[in-house]
């Protein structure tokens, strides 16, 4: 997967290269610029921006906002503060993420979890897929499809007002993209740089570029802006597969434990990904009089992964114990359900399958476009808004070939909170010969995931002297959004005499013959002393000579998945009403929004292609009410009804069976939405320019949540445990506190920090079973300190996350521990035009650790450090 070193020297060459040109032509740039100023030229004022005028930016944000906001806006073009969005969004009070993939990719907002939280480009939905087979779209964003260089501001909306889009439940994220008439007649930007990544030890290029337009009279612009990112990714990860299986577990001595869960199996594992990001944008803005504004706006995004997940195993569930396998010292510990878990010993048996190696090799992609339109138009008194467009994403995999070789081995188990140790006596890793391949186990997805919404919506403003009433706004919103997913299974049929040679000479390739050495050493900051961290290799050149060359002939076949299809349309018809009042020192707003959903869920049903129907109507009632205390306090306080719909993954009707684990997943077409009925209170102290101390209340209640339960069904005549999402007999009880400090202390120092307690009560269920709210944290903290003259910027920002809660598994609930990460960046003003930059991502190679509420492990998974090097031309 790695790139060769003579690609590396290239790239490091052209880096340089690129480096050494964007210096000269910023050079080339001031030199005329003061030439022009000798000549007695104009020069148009440098408005200064930096770290402080960002963050002076964002509290203005926030000050001005109707509605309980918060903001990150960029310093400069390109200068967003992190590189990925989600990892920005990390430092807003309330906001945390999910970095199990080493960077931001969803987020959670107040204690909720991240399919409650809907994130908007310039106000419309934007179509987001993904390429993983096990990954299923939600209502939240794919943030790694987002280029940061495309972002102007992120609006975090806390309090909905009627006009807001619902389906937020935690918050509405609103991303702002640039306009060409708000920026300088001749707009040029350019960017290269270099960024490392630890684990694979691997520089990759990334380049970006602006150039946007406006003509003398601006009335008409122009911008458009790329960017192209190479990422070579590795993450290292020991893992358990957990199960709801139950087993009676007998012991060297024949004593029998009945009732004991024992995990399908787990492994140590790498994963691997070569991915190549591009992205366009093309704004297009006429403002033929001061009352017009038209603009239409293009957003293209291009991923292609190439990517590879090698694990090499242990299978006590999947094959050791319900071969009647014997444990000697078994180790148990007690589950929250009432039974027990098997954690230790030796599950004996030599002359039974107890070892396996799992190859996987996917050929992926995402792609996603936004074509939109947008009208205002400033009458006398009176404002009109009108915007309609198509979003659409599609992602998968065109390969996601999964090669599978055994052996029998007894296994040698021991496993805790943080310690993830098996072993197979007898047998050696590093000797692939002992594992041979099995052709009946052997299989490839082509999984294709489409997602795409039409919207239009039209909304006016009418100014008012009703009393305290001073506008009246109303509007009207339909959305037409449909998600399909589909998946073509290969297989091999041993049973078939036709192709009786091929599946025997298949099954007589070791993992040897398709090996040229060990893996690289794994798990440097996860593993404990018996830990395995480094075995076998396949090599995928290899693979594909000896396996994908019979496979190829006709030996796998493909064939639709039914149970892997489904098809979800929703008609979404909103309207809403809001009134703007101001009394004195009081003013806010009030409204109401009336929201119809008409559903259908397509998936195959007893071998024929079915639908299930179901329409609601809801009224969302808000109100949003500050007080100016004082020119520097603030007081605000908001309450509203907010509805959030179940995922579209949980809302189909198929299934889908894990050829690993043996289990399945499926939907719920008759899941309910989420409601909550909320209310904020909170005040803001303005006491300097760039500073700030604020402190908000917040308190939801959930009418219901989803969580993940796993019941036994009959399937094909088989019994398997299956894992469906259902609502909860009760809702949940949300409340919590944000706390925020900004203050520039002055000659350049500066600091902010935030602190968000939430507290989140979920009452027993009928059976008694009680969990913990999906995606909450108790604690969440973020802090930076920069510092930054005329010529040099510094930041360091640090973020924890408490453990946060999952679905359930082996009679408890899924935990996430708590993950704290150091990240860092610096930037040089080597002229007015020119700057190069250094950042840095996880700096101390954090670990982030799985588990089960009862001490089961999950997973343990490393990313690495990342450490960006870079120039940038800006004039």
């Amino acid at each position: 997967m790695q790139r060769s070193r003579a690609h590396t020297a290239l790239f490091q060459k052209t880096l340089l290269a690129g480096t050494i040109a964007v210096i000269s032509a910023g050079a080339a740039a001031q030199e005329q610029q003061q030439e022009q100023a000798a000549d007695g030229k104009t020069v148009e004022e440098v408005v200064v921006t930096g770290i402080r005028g960002a963050l002076q930016q964002s509290l203005d944000v926030k000050r001005d906002a109707t509605s309980i906001v918060d903001a990150i806006s960029s310093e400069d073009i390109g200068k967003f503060p992190d590189k990925n969005v989600a990892d920005s969004l990390q430092r807003v009070p309330g906001v945390s993420v999910d970095r199990i993939w080493g960077e931001g990719r969803d987020i959670f907002v107040r204690g909720t979890d991240s399919t409650l939280n809907r994130t908007l480009m310039n106000g419309q939905n934007v179509a987001s897929a993904y390429w993983w087979a096990n990954d299923n779209p939600s209502r939240g964003f794919n943030y790694s499809i987002l280029a940061s260089e495309l972002v102007s501001a992120l609006e975090v909306y806390k309090s909905p007002e009627a006009r807001h889009d619902e389906g937020s439940i935690g918050g509405m994220v609103n991303v702002r993209t640039r306009n060409p008439l708000d920026l300088d007649p001749m707009t040029v930007n350019f960017s290269t740089e270099g960024t490392y990544s630890e684990l694979p030890d691997q520089w990759d290029p990334q380049i970006s570029g602006l150039l946007s337009w406006k003509n003398n009279t601006e009335t008409f612009g122009v911008l458009a802006s790329f960017n192209s990112q190479q990422r070579t990714m590795r993450r290292d990860g020991l893992e358990v597969f957990p199960t709801n299986d139950l087993y009676s577990v007998t012991d060297q001595n024949g004593n029998v434990t009945e009732n004991v869960y024992v995990p399908w199996g787990g492994g140590s594992a790498i994963f691997q990904q070569d991915r190549q990001r591009d992205t366009a944008n093309i704004t297009v803005q006429f403002r033929p009089s001061d009352r017009w504004d038209l603009a239409m706006n293009y957003v293209a995004s291009d991923m292609e992964m190439d990517n590879s997940n090698q694990n090499y195993l242990f299978v006590a569930g999947g094959y050791k114990i319900p071969n009647g396998d014997v444990v000697t010292n078994p180790v148990f510990i007690p589950t929250s359900d009432g039974n027990q878990a098997l954690v230790g010993g030796v599950i004996e048996n030599p002359n039974s399958i107890g070892v396996a190696d799992e190859p996987i090799v996917r050929d992926s992609f995402v792609e996603s476009e936004v074509l939109d339109f947008a009208a205002d138009y400033d009458g006398d008194g009176w404002q009109l808004h009108l915007q309609a467009g198509n979003t659409n994403a599609k992602g998968g995999s065109t390969k996601d070939r999964n090669y599978w070789f055994e052996g029998n081995a007894a296994e040698d188990l021991n496993f805790g909170k943080n310690t993830n140790e098996f072993s197979f006596p007898g047998v050696d890793p590093l000797d692939g010969s002992t594992l041979h391949l099995n052709a009946a186990n052997l299989r490839d997805w082509v999984r294709i995931m489409e997602d795409e919404e039409t919207y239009f919506q039209a909304d006016a403003s009418i100014d008012v002297e009703l009393g305290f009433i001073t506008a009246i706004k109303t509007g009207l919103k339909l959305r037409d959004h449909t998600i399909e997913n589909n998946r073509q299974n290969g297989s091999v049929d041993v049973n078939n005499p036709d192709i009786a040679e091929q599946v025997a000479a298949l099954n007589a390739i070791t993992l040897a013959d398709v090996s040229s050495g060990p893996s690289p050493v794994l798990h440097g900051e996860g593993a404990t002393s018996g830990s395995l961290t480094r075995y076998a290799f396949l090599d995928t050149g290899l693979a594909q000579q000896k396996v994908d060359s019979i496979l190829d002939a006709g030996v796998m076949t493909y064939a639709e998945d039914q149970r892997a299809y489904y098809k979800i349309n929703e008609e979404i018809t909103a309207a809403y009403a809001q009134a703007e009042f101001e009394s004195g020192q009081l003013h806010g707003n009030f409204g109401v929004r009336l929201v119809e959903t008409d559903q259908t869920s397509h998936a195959y049903i007893d071998g024929e292609r079915g639908a299930v129907g179901r329409s609601y109507r809801e009224a969302l009632p808000s109100v949003n009410v500050i007080y100016d205390l004082s020119e520097e306090i603030i007081l605000r306080a908001a309450a509203s009804r907010a509805m959030a719909r179940p995922t579209f993954q949980n809302l189909s009707s198929n299934i889908v069976i894990n050829a690993t684990s043996g289990t399945a997943t499926a939907g719920n077409p008759m899941l309910d939405p989420i409601f909550a009925d909320q209310f904020e209170i909170g005040a803001e102290w303005y006491f300097n320019d760039a500073s700030l101390l604020a402190a908000t209340y917040f308190n939801k209640d959930l009418s219901t949540f989803v969580f993940q339960d796993t019941q036994v069904e009959n399937i094909d005549g088989q019994n398997i445990n299956v894992t469906r999402p259902y609502n909860a007999d009760k809702g949940a009880d949300i409340q919590g506190i944000e706390l925020q400090v900004q203050h520039d202390f002055g000659s350049g120092f500066g600091a902010l920090a935030n602190y968000t307690w939430t507290d989140a009560k979920v009452p027993a269920n009928e059976d008694g079973t009680r969990l913990e709210l999906p995606g909450n944290s108790r604690d969440q903290f973020n802090a930076s300190a920069y510092y930054e003259n005329d010529a040099i910027s510094l930041r360091l920002s640090y973020n924890l996350r408490s453990e946060s809660y999952g679905g359930l598994t082996s009679g408890s609930q899924l935990v996430t521990d708590q993950y704290d990460q150091w990240d860092a960046t610096a930037n040089w003003m080597v002229n007015d035009n020119v700057d190069i930059f250094l950042t840095a991502v996880n700096l101390t190679n954090e670990i982030i650790y799985m588990r089960t509420a009862d001490g089961i492990p999950v997973g343990f998974y490393e990313n690495g450090a990342r450490f960006s090097l870079g120039a940038r031309l800006s004039y």
